[in-house]
């Protein structure tokens, strides 16, 4: 009995949504583009993560070494900073592999091959390449560094990166509050229009809900078709975000695989791998504040 009451249930729902086709189109349509707003944060959010961790992974100090510097005492300096409980990696750069580096990177420019070969000899100087254990720490890191004093150090090279991580997080930070203010803004759209949607079906329906409690329908078999709607508006807007999100994930793709060249930052494995929590829990916010216009609008109109 209940089953054929909750079928009858969703015919009448149905049937409601296929009386105000268009208004229903309109409802579906302001759904996706609040879940559509809602993605856009969570992929700035993705994108700011992943930003972060490749600045953290590009985090590094440099000391340049005198060219004339002996091997040996290089490589004591070496194992003393390494000793640093600040030093996570430390890096020792020869003079000729700083030269092979130099020769990578401007193999397309023979004019400044050209004038390396002039010059006969080797201009570059050896290094230490130091990476931090903690970003946090960097301050410490630099000034631990100050403090050796040794002649074969020719300079010193600490960019601020921690100046850069803040102005990251400041964006990020300004991006996600204008997501959520333009996913409220559609949020309290969608309860409007959701609303209203409900408000239009119960006055069609008027005469119906009439007889209805007249013959003793239960205020449940009345409300229930109402309600339904708002889970099928919802629904069908999170399968029509599948289908657009999917398609604008692969356009921005490529892009983002040059812009993180080497760094593993792929929108849409992250979007496979968690397909169900993030559409499900969608499904299930978009169904709450569906069922919650419903709701209110039925409380009003209906009079049951």
């Amino acid at each position: 009995m209940f089953l054929l009451s909750f079928l009858r249930v969703i015919k009448f729902s149905l049937q409601d949504i296929g009386r105000n086709i268009w208004l229903s189109l309109i409802t579906v349509v302001i759904i996706t583009l609040a879940l559509f707003s809602v993605n856009l944060l969570l992929t700035v959010k993705i994108l700011t993560s992943a930003t972060v961790s490749a600045v953290k992974e590009k985090v590094d100090v440099s000391l340049y070494l005198k060219a004339e510097a002996p091997e040996n005492l290089i490589l004591a300096l070496k194992s003393q900073i390494s000793n640093l409980n600040s030093v996570k990696q430390i890096d020792y750069v020869s003079k000729e592999a700083a030269m092979e580096s130099f020769r990578v990177k401007h193999k397309n420019n023979p004019e400044v091959l050209r004038a390396l070969l002039e010059l006969g000899k080797n201009p570059l100087s050896p290094s230490l390449i130091i990476k931090p254990r903690d970003i946090n720490n960097y301050e410490e890191l630099i000034a631990s560094l100050n403090k050796i004093d040794n002649d074969i150090i020719e300079s010193r090279n600490f960019d601020d990166h921690k100046a850069i991580l803040a102005k990251i997080n400041n964006i990020a930070e300004k991006a996600n509050q204008t997501g959520l203010f333009v996913s409220s803004l559609f949020v309290l759209i969608t309860i409007l229009v959701v609303y209203n949607a409900v408000r239009v079906a119960i006055f069609t329906h008027k005469r119906e809900i009439g007889i209805m409690k007249l013959v003793g329908a239960s205020t449940w078999f009345i409300r229930a078709p109402f309600l339904i709607s708002g889970l099928i508006y919802a629904l069908l807007g999170v399968l029509l975000i599948i289908i657009v999100i999917y398609p604008f994930l692969n356009l921005i793709q490529p892009y983002l695989a040059t812009f993180f060249s080497g760094f593993e930052v792929n929108l849409l494995a992250y979007y496979n791998g968690n397909f169900l929590l993030i559409f499900g829990l969608e499904f299930l916010a978009a169904s709450l504040v569906n069922v919650l216009a419903s709701l209110i609008a039925v409380g009003k109109y209906s009079k049951v």
